[in-house]
């Protein structure tokens, strides 16, 4: 069975993006979210293998998010996606929990390598 990837992301574009490389490498779409509200509902209701997370959103950042979805799956697989200078940022992201960080604008294949790395 496809391992299922939640997309978190308040581009809709970026969210495409994303959507398109997991898709062409045989991962499943458990959800989108488009802030951090959203995707930890979301985790709650699909309990994903993986989720690929945006640092800046509104209503709720993906470190507050990641911090909280961390809080109730301790295992959660979460993959930081940052903008470049958001090193600090991405910095507090692993120390919360992150197993790692993807730099935008994606590559297809740095995205499947840490998508494989982070899932074993």
């Amino acid at each position: 069975m496809a391992q299922s990837v939640l997309i978190v992301d308040d581009a809709a574009f970026m969210r495409m993006m994303i959507k398109d490389i997991l898709v062409k490498n045989n991962y499943e779409i458990a959800a989108e979210a488009e802030n951090g509200v959203q995707a930890v509902e979301l985790y709650k209701e699909h309990s994903p293998d993986l989720v690929t997370m945006d640092i800046t959103m509104p209503e709720k950042d993906g470190i507050e998010a990641l911090k909280e979805i961390k809080s109730f799956d301790p295992e959660a697989k979460i993959l930081m996606c940052s903008a470049m200078g958001q090193q600090s940022m991405v910095i507090d992201a692993i120390q919360a929990g992150a197993k790692d960080f993807i730099v935008k604008p994606f590559q297809a294949d740095r995205v499947i390598e840490a998508i494989q790395k982070t899932l074993g």
